[in-house]
């Protein structure tokens, strides 16, 4: 499996999709070069959460009116979304900066072809399908794709799409969904609390007849504020204790008006950027309570924070870094997304941590690259047991094991995957001497203007673009 993960780092066709995708909205993919061994200090602003702002525009399509969607970041992912809603008839406009005005007023059948295209490795084309059966009374989607980072089944997407009535079809071109007798409310229980799957069924129930109950949900913050939408829209959702979400569906839904939740994941990426490079870093739009978790670990490990009215100061108090144990889980536990960034620090940390990834398989291809700067980290391909365990293990877990402090030195890398990709941006800044990171287009997926933040929080470097 190592040796797959070293491969999937030079996948000339992933470099190629996130090139086209960072295109689509004036990114560029290129190279950094760091100088490393400089404290990261200054603050930096956050806008919408990645994983909730494209959700949102999907969500658009069920409306026969206008919604305005606040705090959209520059992301390429927000290009694919915006390029796919062209192709369906959705006029996507952007009078000013972080505003997204979508009109679906006009809505059409889009060509394969089209779609195929823009998708790109972007997994956001089968949340397309609930809308556009509402809409147009059949979806056709192409192969997906996304970061390798272990498997993502679609057949959680298919059976509750078929729970509603849906007909499912494949053929080469991709997988063709129709709805002959219309969608109807349907009792589904998710095998895991799949925050896609869960995704998948709020997006299709809010206008199917009848009342759909769905258990084992994810409930997310990005979750709840997709909810917060689509009860704007005039969609009728309540939630009940452990995990369940009942959806009345409706015949009619408008548009909505509405500021995206931060992006959690790129917040604590800034706070482990802050702790492995020694740094001081203020995340202007950051909240307390949906990085609680994140936070008590990031104070377990020896750092510190302040919550601010206007977002979260993280620095390196001095001293000795601190070991810790942690087991990824979904929400309201440690996000598979806070890992990879973590592990950099935690290799500045005296002793040993443990980090059990118990939500993708394939999550730790990215330390092979830390390991070559100097990192003492072995990846435990069966995972391995704890007393001190809280989440049970899970088929095809994994655990690294993290020895420090060691030094870091710079090297040459290949970004990866998103979360593994902004982790090697992470290294570079910690190791001394100069490093390449090449592959930046995957990064731009996720962190809106990460090279002129890094400007403003005084690192050295050199891109080109």
């Amino acid at each position: 499996m190592v040796d797959a993960a070293r491969s999937l780092t030079k996948d000339s066709s992933l470099t190629r999709d996130s090139e086209k995708a960072a295109a689509r909205v004036g990114l560029r993919s290129g190279e950094i070069v760091i100088h490393g061994g400089k404290p990261l200090n200054g603050s930096i602003r956050l806008r919408g959460a990645k994983n909730l702002v494209t959700k949102a525009m999907v969500a658009a399509l069920l409306a026969d009116t206008r919604s305005v969607l606040q705090d959209v970041p520059t992301l390429s992912e927000i290009g694919v979304v915006t390029g796919m809603l062209n192709a369906y008839g959705v006029e996507v406009a952007a009078p000013e900066d972080g505003v997204l005005v979508l009109d679906p007023t006009n809505v059409e059948r889009a060509q394969f072809h089209e779609i195929d295209a823009l998708a790109g490795s972007s997994r956001i084309p089968i949340l397309f399908c609930g809308p556009l059966l509402h809409r147009l009374g059949e979806a056709l989607i192409p192969d997906l794709g996304g970061c390798r980072i272990g498997d993502r089944p679609i057949d959680f997407h298919l059976n509750a799409l078929r729970a509603f009535g849906a007909v499912v079809d494949k053929s080469y071109e991709g997988i063709r969904i129709t709805a002959p007798d219309g969608l109807r409310g349907t009792n589904i229980e998710l095998p895991y609390p799949s925050v896609g799957a869960t995704e998948q069924v709020l997006l299709t129930a809010v206008r199917a007849s009848g009342v759909t109950e769905l258990k084992n949900a994810a409930i997310e913050p990005e979750i709840m504020d997709l909810i917060a939408i689509l009860q704007k829209m005039g969609a009728i959702i309540w939630m009940e204790p452990n995990r369940t979400i009942f959806i009345e569906g409706v015949d009619q839904l408008t548009g909505y008006e509405h500021r995206a939740i931060f992006d959690r994941n790129e917040a604590a990426s800034w706070a482990a950027a802050a702790l492995a490079t020694g740094g001081d870093i203020t995340v202007l739009g950051a909240r307390q309570p949906e990085l609680m978790t994140f936070l008590n670990v990031f104070r377990k490990a020896g750092g510190a924070f302040q919550v601010q009215e206007d977002g979260i100061r993280f620095w390196h108090p001095g001293g000795h870094l601190k070991p810790v144990q942690v087991e990824t889980d979904v929400h309201p536990g440690f996000m598979t997304d806070w890992q990879q960034p973590l592990i950099v620090a935690l290799t500045q940390a005296h002793g040993t941590s443990i980090v059990h990834e118990t939500v993708y398989e394939n999550r730790f291809g990215f330390t092979d690259a830390l390991i070559e700067m100097g990192a003492d980290i072995v990846v435990h391909q069966d995972g391995v047991a704890s007393v001190t365990r809280r989440v049970p293990r899970r088929r095809l877990e994994q655990a690294a094991v993290i020895t420090g402090p060691t030094p870091l030195h710079g090297a040459d890398v290949t970004v990866p995957d998103l979360r593994g990709g902004f982790s090697y941006l992470i290294a570079a800044l910690a190791a001394s001497g100069t490093s390449t990171v090449s592959n930046l287009g995957i990064i731009s997926r996720g962190y809106e203007h990460f090279i002129e933040k890094l400007s403003a929080l005084g690192a050295d470097f050199v891109y080109e673009g």
